[in-house]
């Protein structure tokens, strides 16, 4: 039997694919012992403590470093420090990456498919990525294009690969939360509510790093199939 789960079929209205995605991975998540729930009613975020070995979190940063560039935005914003960190779009096929990429999508029984490109992030002193949600504004002119590439953003996951000296936390205004950097740490997220729309409450920023550098290596999933 296949470990993933096929909540992303394609049927019915786009919210009720959205609700399904979501109850059935928030009940894989939540029948693993290694997984803790945030103590929060706004949005459904859980913890998963030494999530990489310290290997897997050394080999990213490396990678990272070597392939760095300038992180963008999917649409404009008038504000020249909203997002200033560097990025990397890892390679889902490398011996190295591969394995890591899918066993996130295994750990959510999501399909492969339907995960966007495995991305890196390093913060250095000041750098920062002011609030935002992780989904897709659908009355943007960018959505026609996202819609055709698998459409909504369900769940987030976010793994840090360093401990960080000071500042450089991951801050939900909205719903009340602030996480610290550690080595190792999975931090996931459903960006839907249990209805299938979009959860304002998945309002997050990365607060500027204070001291020292801050990386971490972040996985989207799709309603649908990403890959073609």
């Amino acid at each position: 039997m296949s470990i993933f789960t096929r909540p992303a079929r394609r049927t019915g209205s786009a919210s009720a694919v959205r609700k399904r995605i979501g109850e059935s991975v928030a009940q894989r998540l939540e029948s693993n012992p290694a997984i803790k729930k945030a103590q929060i009613t706004s949005a459904q975020v859980y913890y998963y403590k030494d999530y990489l070995s310290a290997r897997d979190c050394d080999l990213l940063v490396r990678t990272i470093d070597a392939g760095r560039r300038r992180s963008t935005l999917l649409s404009d914003s008038s504000d020249p420090n909203f997002r200033t960190s560097d990025s990397c779009d890892l390679d889902r096929w490398s011996p190295e990456i591969r394995p890591i990429d899918e066993r996130i999508s295994s750990l959510l029984g999501i399909p492969p498919e339907n995960g966007e490109t495995l991305q890196g992030q390093r913060y250095a002193p000041g750098q920062q990525f002011r609030a935002h949600h992780d989904w897709f504004s659908e009355d943007q002119p960018y959505w026609k294009d996202m819609k055709e590439q698998g459409g909504q953003r369900t769940w987030t996951a976010m793994i840090y690969l360093n401990d960080v000296e000071e500042g450089g936390s991951t801050w939900f205004p909205e719903a009340g939360i602030r996480v610290k950097p550690k080595k190792g740490l999975l931090l996931i997220w459903n960006n839907m509510k249990p209805d299938g729309s979009p959860n304002l409450s998945t309002l997050h920023e990365g607060v500027a790093v204070a001291k020292g550098t801050k990386y971490i290596v972040t996985k989207w999933f799709r309603e649908g199939a990403w890959l073609r």
